[in-house]
């Protein structure tokens, strides 16, 4: 993830996506560097227009969201509308869970 989060600084600093700028960023930030990931990495990159791909992800979560909200909104009668607000809160405490459980290492990282 070093390597990509390199390219990300770089594109945000304006620099140019090279082995070289690559490298001195990770040299940097302390991270042995392996010439071959970094070649790879430049490679890949080639004919990728970052702030786009960036967007694209952004985009994303919204999108499934807006058409969870849109199909509980659909729902015909009282029956079917009971039935998506219970699976909508279903669904909400299981992500509240998944947050959690996800979360209780990252204390033990820090101290």
């Amino acid at each position: 993830m070093e390597y990509v989060y390199a390219a990300l600084i770089l594109n945000e600093a304006g620099e140019e996506l090279n082995e070289d700028n690559i490298t001195a960023v990770l040299d940097a930030a302390g991270v042995d560097v392996e010439e071959s990931r970094v070649k790879a990495l430049v490679a890949a990159l080639e004919d990728v227009d970052i702030e786009e791909a960036i967007e694209t992800a952004a985009a994303v979560p919204a999108a499934g969201g807006a058409a969870a909200a849109g199909a509980a909104d659909t729902a015909d009668d009282g029956d079917d509308a009971e039935e998506a607000d219970e699976a909508d809160a279903a669904e909400e405490e299981e992500e509240d869970e998944d947050d959690e459980a996800d979360g209780e290492g990252l204390g033990n990282l820090f101290g």
